[in-house]
């Protein structure tokens, strides 16, 4: 896919180097700006359960212990 690309982009080598990073910059900046905010709130990252048994990292009951 990428030397098919490379192939139809006119001009030299510097000529194609620069319109292939124009290339790769619009899409890194559409991903971004549109479809990384669109696909955030579909994404579990923040589907946290806490359901507080086991022993956890919290501070109660840790007086006088070390780590």
């Amino acid at each position: 896919m990428y030397g098919w690309i490379w192939r139809h982009l006119p001009g030299n080598v510097w000529v194609r180097a620069l319109i292939a990073l124009v290339l790769i910059l619009g899409t890194v900046y559409l991903l971004f700006q549109y479809v990384f905010p669109w696909a955030e709130p579909l994404l579990p990252f923040n589907d946290v359960t806490v359901d507080g048994t086991g022993s956890g990292t919290g501070t109660e009951g840790t007086e006088g212990a070390t780590r």
